[in-house]
């Protein structure tokens, strides 16, 4: 992903986390504030399909019922055209139990928006999207949150998923620039000096 659209991801990261707490009527006059601050001409950044795809790497559909005059609708962070979670799954292909989690977060979070979940969450959406089942679900989001893809959530018992792991489901099918992500973003675990007597 060039350097520009990383930015642009982390930046539209950082709004959207500080929007989400709020109503949509909140979120709306804050956004339109912003915008005749700065002096922005409508359509905006937000009424462009290409700028929020190219961020967000997901294709746009069009339906046979699409309306032309629609087009020009401000699209919200989580709006997207709907795609069941099995296609969702069989396009982006993970390879590992951890994978398939951090892909079922992913989903809840863009196309559900939900983007605070719990293990049982991420358990139902996996028989949604007819994958094979988990056998320990709990381990298994344990081992995703040990490799960096979920994070605590501020909801009490619930977790989200990381800067990382959400990259990194961007990134995939194409496992070269996901595993580069991963790389890139992989926290080094600290180490403790030895005490002295």
């Amino acid at each position: 992903m060039p350097e520009d659209s990383n930015k642009d991801f982390d930046t539209v990261t950082r709004i959207v986390r500080m929007l989400e707490p709020l109503d949509n009527d909140r979120r709306a006059h804050i956004i339109n504030t912003v915008e005749t601050w700065l002096q922005i001409e409508q359509p905006s950044v937000r009424t462009d399909p290409t700028t929020f795809e190219s961020i967000f790497k997901m294709p746009r559909t069009v339906s046979a019922n699409s309306n032309p005059a629609n087009d020009n609708i401000p699209v919200n962070f989580s709006a997207r055209d709907d795609i069941p979670p099995k296609d969702f799954l069989l396009h982006k292909d993970p390879r590992t139990d951890v994978e398939r989690l951090a892909c079922l977060a992913y989903y809840l979070k863009h196309y559900r928006d939900k983007p605070h979940f719990k293990t049982l969450d991420l358990s139902v959406l996996n028989t949604e999207a007819a994958q094979r089942k988990l056998s320990n679900p709990t381990v298994a989001t344990n081992n995703a949150a040990r490799d960096g893809f979920f994070v605590p959530s501020s909801r009490k018992g619930s977790r989200q998923l990381s800067a990382m792991g959400e990259r990194f489901v961007q990134e995939l099918p194409d496992r070269s620039s996901a595993q580069t992500i991963r790389q890139r973003m992989k926290r080094p675990r600290r180490v403790t000096p030895p005490q002295s007597k």
